[in-house]
């Protein structure tokens, strides 16, 4: 469903964490930052989860909760999660049907081979509606921005 956008109604999902299930029903009258990467403990992934760490506690002042969520396993997020302290929710999503949702699910190009992957993207949900969407995210100063969106809100 790649129609998404913003002032949609964000597509529901349900998804496992290493701290118990997560869906989007929890964040009722909150703002969620739900977050699409491709691989957890990969230079760019780790990057993202430790800039949004970083700025931890700037989204939970501001009532904001962060999500991240790949394809990989939970015990995988677990890992990851331990071996650089990441401060943000990682949720399991093995069979790909809430990255497909989001419309994250992209045909990419390495080296002229084309192939299935996650596409690095962000978005900023408010009661149940996207606010915001970042499609093909850089990870250098992505973070920020999205705080600051999230703060304006």
């Amino acid at each position: 469903m790649s129609d998404i956008v913003e002032g949609a109604k964000a597509p529901d999902f349900e998804l496992e964490t290493p701290q118990g299930p997560v869906r989007l029903a929890d964040f009722a009258g909150k703002t969620l930052v739900l977050y699409f990467y491709p691989k957890d403990d990969t230079t760019g992934c780790t990057k993202e989860a430790q800039a949004f760490t970083e700025l931890a506690p700037e989204f939970a002042k501001a009532g904001v909760a962060v999500v991240g969520v790949s394809k990989d396993s939970v015990a995988a997020h677990r890992k990851f999660t331990d071996k650089y302290a990441l401060a943000v929710r990682l949720g399991s999503d093995p069979a790909g049907a809430v990255v497909e949702r989001y419309g994250s699910w992209i045909e990419k190009s390495l080296y002229g081979r084309r192939y299935m992957g996650i596409d690095r993207s962000t978005f900023l949900i408010r009661d149940g509606a996207i606010r915001r969407i970042w499609r093909k995210v850089k990870v250098a100063g992505h973070a920020e921005a999205v705080l600051a969106a999230a703060q304006a809100l």
